[in-house]
């Protein structure tokens, strides 16, 4: 990405990894919704960049100081890269580091062949795993992070807004957990049908849909969407004292109705920010859960891409992508596939 929308396929020299990196060819990498607005509109830390953080790779060679780790081993990489010397580095609550980098917003991430990274940022898979099933660990994670959030336990009612990757995982994970019934919103019917693929017992298409469906309310809502609309729909679908967890990154304003407002404060509901995924040690249980859901098939995956591609059609892709011109779930690139 050279600015905002200018999106090139170009040959760059194979980074060298320096001490205490790997360099890693590059087997899956999926898009995040975040990645849409910052190719198209919105632009990156620095530019040109190589965008892309939901990873996983293959290590190829090692720089100096690293050992343990075979040519040809397949890993998933978490994006953030903490700094590990702040004080919420220190206490082990790495989503709060006050001083990381980010693979794909500000250094190179993995939409290319190879990628470097440091060490610390490599988790071991099952070799047998799927390298996407792999690539997804991060919306896996980000979704079990967000649940964790929350006081979750058997037999809680749970809402999801936003039937995209991270919605559909966090679907899953409510099931996992012990979710009496769990519901999902989102506009696409198409998404709403995959909800139900991952495990939802209701979907609504709509705010009015999923206010008849709440009743008294949700225990536990999580909002994957990052839209106003759905933000506030959030609140309002929250049952008395119950939680709602907020994954989604809104790009404009977000007003709240003074109903929304009032019902808030009235039945003493607890709005959770949920931002990454990680916990101690790093990058923690919720990628390490992840990795063994996913590879025992406990965690369903394939459904979701809708996708495969090589680096050749990103641009195209992303260009479908912002203009909502075709429906999409999951879309991964295989960068070998060039």
């Amino acid at each position: 990405m050279h600015s905002p929308g200018d999106i090139r396929v170009e040959m760059v020299p194979v980074p060298t990894p320096g001490p205490g990196e790997v360099l890693l060819e590059v087997e899956a990498c999926g898009v995040c919704g975040s990645d849409i607005p910052r190719m198209l509109s919105a632009g990156a830390h620095r530019m040109p960049i190589i965008c892309g953080h939901e990873f996983a790779g293959r290590v190829r060679e090692v720089g100096p100081g690293v050992s343990g780790f075979d040519d040809g081993e397949l890993v998933t990489v978490p994006p953030l890269i903490p700094c590990r010397t702040c004080t919420y580095c220190l206490q082990g609550q790495f989503s709060l580091c006050e001083d990381y980098d980010y693979f794909g917003s500000r250094q190179d991430g993995a939409y290319a062949q190879f990628v470097v990274s440091p060490v610390g940022n490599l988790l071991k898979v099952p070799q047998h795993l799927d390298p996407v099933a792999a690539s997804m660990t991060d919306p896996a994670a980000i979704a079990l992070h967000a649940l964790w959030r929350t006081d979750m336990r058997v037999g809680k009612r749970v809402a999801v807004v936003g039937a995209g990757p991270i919605g559909l995982f966090a679907v899953q994970w409510a099931r996992l957990s012990g979710a009496s019934d769990v519901l999902a919103v989102d506009l696409d019917e198409k998404k709403a049908a995959m909800a139900v693929e991952a495990g939802a017992t209701h979907t609504a298409n709509s705010s009015d849909e999923a206010k008849d469906l709440a009743g008294a309310g949700y225990d536990i809502v999580i909002e994957s969407a990052g839209v106003p609309a759905a933000e506030v729909m959030a609140i309002d679908i929250t049952a008395r004292r119950g939680e709602a967890s907020f994954i989604g990154i809104p790009h404009e304003t977000v007003a709240l109705p003074k109903s929304t407002f009032g019902a808030f404060l009235r039945r003493e509901v607890t709005l959770h920010g949920a931002w990454n995924s990680f916990s101690a040690p790093f990058p923690g249980r919720e990628w390490t859960t992840s990795v063994e859901r996913l590879a025992e098939g406990s965690l369903h995956w394939k459904f979701m891409v809708t996708h495969e591609l090589g680096l050749a059609e990103l641009p195209a892709m992303f260009q479908t992508l912002g203009s909502r011109s075709e429906f999409t779930s999951k879309v991964v690139f295989r960068p070998n596939a060039l």
